[in-house]
């Protein structure tokens, strides 16, 4: 190991050899400083007081200025040998004049290879060094150059989106000061139509009130008719099959007549007797009208020819699952097929005939010796539907002018409705972040595609982020507009609570900005499951600002 002056000596014929500042000093007319130390550092090497000393930059030893760069680290963090390679963890400074600065680690001072363009690392070795930096630096500067046009034209058209910006909300403001005024008169307009609504209504119902009496009355007289007729042939059915005339429907009565045979074997049992006299052994005439003729008349009919067997519905190729008996009076309704009915079969997950029976009329509230009614005519066809009811002039101009009030009172809501969801819409508007200046207003509502080989993937500032395959299909959103980055930065744009992937966390996106001359996506990638990034530029990016900025972190170009 070299000893101090050992060390001292050859650091001196180094120097000397270099042909440089004393002691490794960089003479600058400017500021001189140290050589590796840049032109922000100087002012730390300086001897403002005087004195020739120097005190290592963390603070912990001081030492006499003429061993800065005499090639022996002094300083603990090697702040006295910026120039040499003898402090393991220092750093050089590379100058670079016309090109980038760069810090080297000390190691690499004069070593051999060149690392700065300007040569400054190799002052005192045998590699024959030049300055290339001017050559290197104009692709840098050209490249500059055009990025600085590019950002005083961008800054330029961000200036005229901003006052476009501006312009637009401004517009909004006035707009809704027109809606909060219009507004109250139209709120009145519509409460001054829903009063002569109100008024309208009530004299229609009162004039239309004569019509429904008469309609009920007719009904109840049809239903009493009907009833009337339906206990007429209940009586004469009872006092057929009554032989004995005693006034009681028996079961040796009902045996003699093999329309109650319902399985067909050529004999009526006292089971199926049984069944028609609800479980019975007699009954008399009203319980015969309440309970057994219901059970007993679609048999009957049946037997008379009158049942009307399913036919295949041609739009499915399948049986309805109702038969349908017709009566003189009218449509009957009963499941299931001939078959089913005289032999009492019963589906596996159905109730037992007599009990549905029993269980309809409990539920429809059948009036004594009254049978369900359907809404087919004596030919088994549904009837068409009854013509419009013909009202006299005066109930018919009551109803025109109710339905003229009606029409305008829902016109006038209506006008309401959409005048407040306009002014949700400027409000929102008015509240959201545009930027500095508002420069990013004008892309609301513009959206941007951006394909690859599987997907568009639209990008609506403020809106929504989505996604389509190219083949077709329907979106899936990505993301929607939540907030800018961080509070000021106006980089970057989140979009979050997308539709969720399977098994996985709801989508989103982030959208980087950077400054360009148009509005437009420049890639997407997804570089974790389900999280979406977009590269987009836009004038309104383009800050001079941010620039300077920038600019003033490369202090030696």
């Amino acid at each position: 190991m070299f000893t101090r002056q050992k060390q001292g000596a050859a650091s001196w014929l180094l120097l000397m050899a270099a042909t440089v500042g004393h002691f490794g000093w960089v003479a600058r007319s400017e500021l001189p400083r140290p050589r590796g130390v840049s032109i922000t550092h100087a002012n730390l090497y300086e001897d403002r007081t005087g004195s020739g000393q120097f005190v290592c930059l963390d603070g912990r030893q001081v030492i006499h200025r003429e061993r800065i760069n005499d090639d022996f680290c002094d300083c603990e963090d090697g702040s006295d040998e910026p120039g040499t390679a003898a402090c393991p963890q220092g750093t050089f400074h590379c100058t670079n004049a016309g090109y980038k600065s760069l810090y080297i680690p000390s190691s690499r001072v004069n070593d051999g290879i060149c690392d700065c363009c300007d040569a400054s690392d190799e002052y005192a070795s045998p590699a024959n060094c030049v300055n290339t930096c001017s050559e290197l630096g104009k692709e840098d500067r050209l490249r500059e150059k055009q990025r600085s046009e590019m950002l005083q034209t961008g800054n330029s058209l961000r200036l005229e989106l901003a006052q476009r910006g501006r312009a637009l909300k401004d517009e909004q403001r006035v707009r809704l000061a027109e809606l909060e005024k219009s507004r109250a008169e139209a709120e009145a307009l519509r409460d001054e139509k829903a009063s002569l609504k109100s008024e309208a209504e009530e004299l229609e119902n009162a004039a239309l009130k004569v019509y429904r009496d008469r309609e009920e009355e007719a009904k109840r007289l049809k239903e009493e008719a009907a009833a009337h007729s339906n206990r007429n042939e209940a009586q004469e059915t009872f006092q057929k099959f009554d032989s004995n005339q005693n006034s009681l429907l028996e079961l040796v009565e009902l045996q003699t007549r093999i329309v109650f045979d319902r399985n067909r074997d050529g004999a009526v049992t006292e089971d199926e007797a049984r069944f028609f006299l609800d479980e019975r052994d007699q009954v008399d005439f009203e319980t015969f009208v309440t309970l057994c003729w219901p059970r007993m008349k679609p048999f009957l009919m049946m037997d008379s020819g009158l049942f009307k067997p399913p036919t295949v519905d041609p739009a499915t190729g399948e049986e309805p699952e109702q038969a349908e008996l017709q009566s003189e009076d009218g449509g009957y309704e009963l499941e299931g097929s001939e078959p089913d009915l005289r032999e009492g079969h019963v589906d596996d997950d159905e109730a037992p005939l007599d009990e549905e029976l029993e269980d309809e009329d409990e539920e429809d509230d059948v009036g004594e010796g009254e049978i369900e009614r359907t809404d087919y005519d004596r030919d088994g066809q549904r009837p068409a539907p009854p013509p419009p009811v013909q009202y006299d002039p005066e109930t018919q101009e009551l109803i025109n002018k109710a339905n003229e009030a009606r029409n305008q009172h829902s016109e006038a809501e209506r006008h309401v409705r959409e005048m407040d969801q306009e002014m949700r819409n400027i409000k929102e508007l008015l509240d959201k972040d545009y930027g500095r200046e508002e420069e990013f207003a004008p892309l609301n509502g513009e959206c941007f595609n951006f394909e690859d080989r599987e997907y568009v993937y639209k990008l609506c500032p403020f809106d929504k982020a989505v996604q389509q395959p190219r083949s077709g299909g329907a979106e899936t959103r990505l993301g929607t507009w939540e907030k800018w980055g961080h509070k000021g930065d106006y980089s970057t744009m989140h979009y979050t609570n997308g539709a969720p992937c399977w098994n996985g966390p709801h989508r989103s996106a982030i959208v980087h900005l950077e400054c360009g001359l148009d509005t437009r996506v420049l890639a997407v990638t997804e570089p974790n499951r389900c999280e979406y990034e977009y590269r987009m530029q836009t004038p309104a990016a383009c800050t001079l600002q941010d620039d300077q900025s920038k600019d003033r972190a490369h202090d030696e170009l």
